[in-house]
């Protein structure tokens, strides 16, 4: 007699946790937002001005999605790369997702970048720091692409190597921050980067904010999400003070110590953590960084990846082309 396995944990319809270990991220909320969270398959012919590949790095047996805008006549020049890091409080989602599809297709598009966006090692399954040492590792990767000891048709093609940002939403945010401050710490010529975009990032206190009490909940963060996910993926025994979810904290190491690249940090007013995103922010000023900060009106977290409200709100549309547009403006400046 085979017996039935039982449910021991379910986190706001994203994810079911078993008593025999076993993890499931099927989408239990709203059918008709299933869509979102389903894999597109790469495509390496273009389909509206980009295509996609994923591929596997030999080094760490991890595989990365490319996406390569159509080059015109109108880049004169090789094109920047943006290093995407998914969010999903370090425990759902994947690059290859529709929500990223879509928009990375758009920002590849609009913004002329080649976006490489690495399949993050996710917990329960691997706790933090896997998905940052996931992260890194993809940096090192560019960069032996980049000295011609790895392959990469597209990048080797196309890639200025001078010109690496690292980009994430949510937990991808923490992902930027970590990646950045070990990257100072690195020597990754002939790669060189020129800029860290924290979207929305996951940063915290184990005390709730005011912001976590009084902005409104959405599918993409509740408190259930933040409490429940974090507990899934940091170290054992760790609480949001940690350094990777409080990198402002006291048991951080100190901002004004870290060596990293100019800083474009995107919020949403109306952001469940916008107390904790304002005090990072805050506080890498107040080390002298070069940070800056840009604020989608009205908005609530990751709220651009929700293509529904994007093609039905006029407003959720108009913050999604002003937050591509800001990327854009900071990537071009720099």
């Amino acid at each position: 007699m085979v017996q039935e396995k039982k449910l021991v944990q379910n986190v706001s319809g994203w994810l079911r946790i078993y008593d025999d270990g076993s993890v499931d991220r099927t989408w239990t909320g709203p059918p008709e937002a299933k869509f979102m969270a389903e894999p597109v398959p790469p495509h390496e012919e273009f389909i509206d001005g980009v295509a996609t590949r994923d591929i596997t790095v030999a080094e760490s047996n991890r595989s990365v999605r490319l996406y390569l805008p159509e080059i015109t006549s109108a880049d004169k020049e090789k094109l920047p790369v943006v290093v995407h890091f998914q969010g999903g409080g370090f425990c759902i989602s994947e690059p290859d997702w529709f929500m990223y599809y879509n928009m990375y297709t758009r920002f590849a598009r609009a913004a002329r970048f080649i976006c490489v966006s690495p399949f993050l090692r996710r917990a329960p399954e691997h706790r933090l720091p896997a998905a940052i040492e996931d992260g890194f590792s993809t940096l090192l990767w560019l960069q032996s692409v980049a000295k011609g000891e790895s392959k990469e048709l597209w990048l080797e093609k196309h890639a200025d190597f001078s010109r690496v940002f690292l980009i994430g939403d949510s937990s991808g945010g923490n992902v930027v921050h970590e990646v950045a401050a070990l990257a100072g710490k690195a020597s990754l010529e002939p790669l060189r980067l020129a800029g860290a975009i924290p979207v929305h990032p996951g940063f915290l206190r184990s005390t709730r904010s005011k912001s976590e009490l009084e902005k409104p909940q959405s599918p993409f963060l509740t408190l259930d999400m933040l409490d429940n996910f974090l507990a899934l993926a940091l170290p054992v025994g760790s609480t949001k003070d940690h350094p990777i979810t409080c990198p402002m904290g006291e048991a951080a190491p100190p901002l004004s110590g870290l060596k990293l690249p100019p800083f474009l940090v995107c919020l949403a007013e109306m952001d469940l953590i916008w107390d904790t995103e304002m005090e990072y922010y805050e506080a890498m000023k107040k080390a002298n960084h070069d940070v800056e900060l840009f604020v989608s009106k009205g908005m609530t977290h990751s709220f651009y990846l929700n293509k529904i409200a994007v093609d039905m709100d006029p407003n959720t549309a108009a913050e999604t082309e002003a937050l591509i547009a800001r990327v854009k403006e900071f990537i071009e400046k720099h």
